[in-house]
């Protein structure tokens, strides 16, 4: 395992954005020709290192189109494509320039002189003049999207909304296949306030320069960027330092935030989590929860469950301690037995006595014990404040009825509202969904890019429920200490992590068999042998 410590990245707004571009050319000489000539050249090669079937083995078959609007991210467009043509990886019998207007007379800018570039270099130009210009997208195999970029304060109209239509209606009637999308920085019509039912470029592709914004990653416009890539090399990392916002985390960051386990630990040391899981019809939530405890490192598990569903765990659990809870008392186990993290909820009920349990998790993490609440438990926290120890696992669902918001509204822009209940109930919310919203009481924001259909299953939030808990449980037991926004994102970053993992992103697979593959990359970055 590589000692290097990863940095995560940051995510700006669109106004943050456009800060740090006047910030690069007023403070640091970095004019606008300059930054965009780094951009367009950087996007362009990061596109041929990842798609190298498109310029490779097929030279001058693909057919290149230019979607431009006026500002910098059609001259960013523009400059992808004269560097292909320089360099020989595209020809001008295969590229075209759709243009928003025609340059007014005496127009200055970047934008006029790519377009001077590109007509000098015999590249065929159209402006734009609606259904008719349609065809110049519709006799193409990819687009370059640089209709708007992040100046765009509302929805798209006029010309740049008839472009960003005639692209999206690309393949729906009378075509076998449809263009392959590229949105450079974000796709056209993404904006800080972008709402659903808004313009937006559907986009197969989002080249996202770095500082990337924070709305590409918002749930209900993140399926219109497809896949990201990350473009760096623009600015420098001193100016970027500068800013700060919500940061986008994954695994290679994060597990660095995790303690490794020392060669002489002993099981006490990993930690002793409580789990108070199943019910009859959902056992398989409890026995989820337990493996995803075990598989992230927990030493000791325990498993609470009812009475009559007992004799179906057991028999099943191998290395968990399942307690009927008829027969459990913590105060006749003696000190030695009180558990490093608790957690409540997965396939739980909502029966009456399950208030009781609530109650004496509350008493336990008033006094420091870090608390998970997951699925039905999470109702139960409707109104509570917590100690700051607390972390809820809602989905959309679970966390609009805990806060009496719309899920359309949650999905759209979450985090100022998580930020404003996180505070309110002192405690961490990791929203769950196919984009991770991590929101800390104290304005710490983490942002995960799932979108991992292998996910979407019963019995994933059951294994996030179980990493957290037994992450939870060693960083008490450790120097470190816990932290729950540490703790929730190397959770999450494990649980993606695992989705997307070469054996199982191309497969429907069990949660079991993801517990599996999470049990290996968390051995791999935790356990340190001598």
């Amino acid at each position: 395992m590589s000692t290097e410590f990863k940095p995560c990245r940051i995510l700006l707004s669109c106004e943050d954005s456009r800060a740090l571009d006047r910030k690069a050319h007023t403070e640091w000489g970095f004019n606008t020709f300059s930054l965009i000539e780094a951009a367009g050249r950087s996007c362009a090669q990061v596109f041929t290192e990842a798609f190298p079937q498109f310029f490779t083995n097929a030279f001058f078959t693909k057919r290149i189109t230019v979607a431009a609007g006026t500002g910098n991210n059609g001259a960013d467009a523009m400059l992808m494509l004269r560097y292909w043509l320089i360099t020989g990886l595209t020809d001008v019998s295969r590229s075209k320039l759709v243009l928003k207007r025609k340059p007014k007379d005496n127009e200055k800018g970047p934008w006029v002189d790519l377009i001077k570039s590109l007509e000098k270099m015999k590249v065929k130009i159209v402006i734009w003049e609606g259904e008719v210009s349609s065809q110049a997208f519709a006799q193409s195999d990819i687009i370059i999207d640089g209709i708007s970029g992040t100046g765009l304060s509302g929805p798209l109209e006029g010309a740049a909304c008839e472009m960003l239509k005639a692209i999206n209606s690309l393949g729906e009637e009378g075509m076998e296949t449809r263009p392959f999308v590229v949105s450079v920085d974000l796709p056209s019509g993404l904006s800080d306030n972008w709402e659903p039912g808004m313009p937006i470029i559907k986009a197969d592709l989002s080249l996202v320069i770095e500082p990337q914004k924070y709305c590409v990653y918002m749930p209900s416009a993140r399926p219109y960027s497809g896949i990201i890539l990350p473009v760096s090399g623009v600015f420098p990392k001193e100016i970027i330092a500068e800013y700060s916002g919500a940061e986008l985390i994954n695994w290679d960051h994060a597990s660095q935030m995790i303690p490794g386990i020392r060669p002489e630990a002993y099981k006490n040391e990993r930690g002793l989590v409580e789990i108070h899981a199943g019910s009859v019809g959902t056992t398989g939530a409890a026995l989820i929860a337990a493996r995803g405890a075990q598989a992230a490192g927990a030493g000791l598990v325990r498993l609470i469950v009812d009475n009559d569903i007992h004799p179906i765990l057991a028999s099943q659990s191998s290395g968990v301690m399942v307690i009927p809870s008829g027969h459990y008392n913590l105060k006749a186990t003696g000190q030695d037995s009180t558990p490093d993290a608790i957690l409540l909820g997965p396939g739980w009920g909502s029966t009456p006595d399950r208030l009781q349990a609530f109650e004496n998790a509350l008493a336990s993490e008033k006094e420091g014990t870090p608390l998970i609440l997951d699925a039905d438990a999470i109702d139960l926290a409707k109104g509570r404040i917590f100690n700051g120890k607390t972390i809820l696992t809602p989905h959309p669902m679970e966390l609009s009825r805990l806060t009496g918001i719309d899920k359309e509204e949650l999905l759209r822009r979450p985090a100022p509202i998580l930020l404003n209940f996180a505070r309110k109930c002192n405690a961490l919310i990791l929203f769950k969904g196919h984009v991770i919203t991590i929101v800390s009481p104290d304005g710490r924001l983490g942002v995960l890019d799932g979108m991992c259909p292998g996910l979407a299953a019963g019995g994933s939030g059951d294994l996030l429920a179980g990493f957290c808990v037994a992450i939870a449980a060693r960083m008490k037991r450790s120097n470190q200490g816990f932290d729950a926004y540490t703790c929730a994102s190397s959770a999450a970053a494990l649980l993606i992590a695992s989705g997307k993992s070469e054996k199982l992103k191309a497969r429907f697979t069990d949660p079991l068999e993801l517990a599996d593959k999470a049990a290996d990359l968390a051995g791999e970055s935790w356990l340190k042998f001598s």
